[in-house]
């Protein structure tokens, strides 16, 4: 027997796949190679089979062909990657090179008998070039995909730089410059990132990724409108912690995305999510169940240890100041009854063991469905707490009373009444954390964990920056830029409280069994809509360039007309005709709340202005082609090979 063209191959499968396209991209090429290796083993094949066979052969030459044009052109245009991508092409060539020769009947060693023709009896050789090839194709995707992280990574260091320019800034000019420019770089990076969100395997990296782009949304109009304020009111000292907060919380979402998409943190430490009590019970349910399947695997206080660290993370529930008598009492009952029914498992358990039984007995199966239906009782009475704790909050505070009275009392510069309010909502953020927390010990699921846990944070970050904007308000009673920064702050709060709503549906839908549509994060607002808190409305689904000529819309909207309200309030002569058309300009729908200082000569400037808005020139290409092209280049008509009488032969 010849010997095989791929004979001296090492399988590389170390190789691990992240994202989705990278997987689908493989699917049609493991299916064709499953083909040909599965086909039934024949030692005569009639002709037609023989051709069905030599097609699919081709096939995957041909298309393995393509693909590796496309990977060798990448490697032209990455020279960092040339090496490596070149040696992963040459192999996949090869490989398909020899796929097509082990199916040519025109090889076949022994000649047709009867019609019949006795080919691809290398069946080793087929499986080694079938491993060759998916190593290799795998292995260019892989280093194709480093493109896109390396498109992330610069993408985050341009906005870095420019975030550092931002913080420097002096004058209202020189901001709306560097903004303008920092505008750009958001959306740019919304793209790739959402890009990124969308296409990893990983859940917990989803919710973390969706989390921080969340983070950096609602960031960037905080951003513009504090570094206003701070410019308008420079020796204001609240201005300039609210600023301060605005930027390092930017930071820390910049880096939690760096962390996601290159798979490292600083100094090697190890994100870990922290143990929630849902989790625990998770656990301590397998290895009570598993006692059926070996009695002598796990020491008997395993079992006692894991049941306590659940008890003991339930003081977040009784030890809370909000939860009630009876749920107090409720849930310290059903500990003790989890301590003793387990309690009555471990003794069930050593007189088994005693006895040298290779499986558990009558009274110990009895005791580990009574201990899994304590757990679970227990599970259920604090998924109740947590739940109805969170539902009457969110009734609680749908009127936002504190923040409206924040509004009022800082617009009449009463700072009295600012402290006073200020307190209360400070209360309503440790409610609101607390509850938080007990969500995300039932959540269910380690994406719905994350997302507790970014709720919790947010809710604590953005409480005091509320504050801060009002104590600001207070002192500058009659600024229109820090009335429009407490406006911001306050409703990416009421967003927040939207999204909890939302979480808490889901951690619903979780625990009875029901998964529903999964949200899709939507980066960027939708048309016409201009508020920052979209959450209650159903997302929808917008090409690249749809969104990124929205989005860009959108920032200049909130320069220009901001910049005009600025200059307004310079304005003492309230009846000049420049001062009427900038109010009218700026009442109009879809324009209001938004930025910078400008100087407004005449009444042609305004209308120069809208123009403007309408003359963006978009530079994004919002998605990078690679993987379309791996894609369409590993195409093959199979409707054309399946609708054939020889290949269902060879199927058979």
């Amino acid at each position: 027997m010849a010997s095989s063209p791929c004979s001296s191959v090492n399988f590389d499968s170390g190789l691990e796949i992240k994202t989705r396209s990278v997987e689908q991209t493989l699917i049609p090429l493991v299916s064709q190679i499953t083909t040909l290796i599965n086909h039934k083993d024949k030692p005569k094949k009639s002709e037609r089979t023989q051709q069905a066979i030599q097609r699919v052969g081709q096939a995957v030459s041909v298309a393995v062909g393509r693909f590796v044009a496309v990977g060798e052109a990448i490697a032209v245009e990455n020279e960092e990657l040339k090496e490596e991508m070149g040696m992963a092409c040459f192999e996949a060539r090869r490989a398909g090179d020899a796929i097509a020769q082990l199916t040519d009947v025109g090889t076949a060693v022994t000649p047709p008998v009867d019609g019949r023709t006795t080919v691809f009896s290398d069946r080793t050789g087929m499986v080694k070039a079938a491993r060759m090839l998916l190593s290799s194709v795998t292995k260019v995707l892989v280093l194709a995909d480093r493109i896109v992280i390396k498109q992330i990574i610069t993408s985050r260091n341009k906005v870095l730089v420019t975030l550092e320019q931002l913080e420097r800034v002096s004058t209202f000019q020189e901001f709306v410059q560097i903004f303008s420019q920092f505008g750009n770089q958001m959306v740019e990076f919304a793209h790739l990132t959402g890009d990124r969100q969308n296409d990893l395997k990983d859940e917990n990296k989803k919710a973390r990724m969706a989390a921080a782009r969340a983070v950096l949304e609602k960031c960037t109009m905080m951003l513009l409108t504090a570094s206003k304020t701070c410019l308008r009111h420079p020796d204001c000292e609240s201005a300039r912690i609210n600023k301060d907060a605005v930027f390092h919380r930017m930071r820390f979402a910049l880096e939690q995305v760096m962390e996601i998409v290159t798979d490292a943190r600083p100094c090697g430490e190890t994100k870990v999510l922290p143990l929630s009590i849902y989790t625990g019970i998770k656990d301590f349910k397998s290895n009570v169940e598993g006692l059926r399947e070996g009695l002598y695997l796990l020491p008997h206080q395993a079992l006692s240890g894991q049941l306590e660290a659940v008890v003991e993370r339930t003081e977040d529930f009784t030890d809370s100041a909000y939860t009630s008598h009876e749920h107090r009492e409720g849930i310290l009952q059903l500990c003790q009854l989890a301590r003793q029914d387990t309690d009555q498992l471990i003794t069930a358990w050593m007189e088994a063991q005693s006895l040298n039984a290779k499986e558990a007995t009558e009274e110990m199966e009895l005791s580990i469905l009574k201990t899994c239906q304590s757990v679970y009782e227990l599970r259920r009475e604090l998924h109740k707490v947590a739940v109805g704790r969170a539902a009457d909050l969110l009734k609680l505070h749908a009127e936002h009373l504190p923040l409206r009275a924040l509004k009022a009392s800082g617009g009449e510069g009463n700072l009295e009444a600012v402290a006073e309010y200020a307190r209360t909502l400070g209360e309503q953020k440790e409610q609101l954390v607390e509850t938080c927390r007990l969500l995300c010990h039932v959540s269910g699921t380690e994406p719905l964990e994350i997302t507790c846990i970014h709720a919790e944070e947010t809710f604590h970050v953005i409480g005091p920056q509320i504050i801060s904007a009002a104590q600001t308000l207070a002192l500058h009673p009659s600024s229109k830029i820090a009335k429009e920064n407490l406006d911001v702050f306050c409703e990416a709060w009421e967003s927040q409280l939207c999204d909890m709503a939302v979480l808490l549906r889901e951690i619903n839908d979780v625990f009875e069994g029901r998964r529903g549509d999964k949200r899709a994060y939507m980066s960027l607002p939708r048309p016409g809509k201009h508020s920052a808190n979209l959450k209650t409305v159903k997302a929808v689904k917008l090409d690249a360039e749809e969104q990124s000529t929205i989005a860009k819309l959108g920032l200049e909207l909130r320069l220009l007309t901001s910049d005009m309200d600025t200059e307004v309030e310079k304005w003492e002569d309230q009846e000049h005709d420049i001062v009427r058309q900038g109010q009218s300009l700026s009442s109009m729908p879809g324009i209001d709340h938004l930025c910078m200082d400008i100087e407004v000569e005449d009444t042609d400037a305004i209308t120069n202005l809208v123009d403007m808005m309408c003359i963006v020139n978009i530079h994004y290409n919002a998605k990078s082609m690679w993987i379309w092209l791996f894609q369409q280049a590993l195409a093959i008509e199979w409707s054309v090979l399946k609708s054939s009488v020889a290949f269902n032969l060879a199927l058979s």
